[in-house]
């Protein structure tokens, strides 16, 4: 799956809307979710989650104008991409908008 989600931000107002989106979905998910990890190399977020089974590991590439988002969804998320995508932009727009 791969996402490009426009921002208005600077890339470093960007980043920090990113941590501190992170920070707070990380406490109200603790008990929902295992993070295996969570990596920065400069403006890229390494990640790989699992919640309810399923894994999801991919990057998320934090851009001048945008967020680039490029994850490997496991074979049972596949068919529901689509919605995933636009739950993704719903979440994106509430949590760093």
């Amino acid at each position: 799956m791969q996402l490009n989600i426009p921002h208005k931000f600077t890339k470093e107002a960007a980043v920090a809307r990113v941590k501190s989106a992170l920070d707070e979905a990380r406490s109200k998910l603790a008990d929902k979710a295992t993070l295996h990890e969570e990596r920065w190399d400069g403006d890229t977020l390494h990640f790989d989650v699992e919640a309810q089974g399923q894994r999801i590991a991919g990057t998320l590439a934090v851009e001048d104008h945008a967020f680039n988002l490029q994850a490997k969804l496991p074979m049972m998320l596949r068919m529901f991409e689509g919605k995933i995508e636009k739950m993704i932009l719903e979440q994106t727009k509430q949590a760093l908008g």
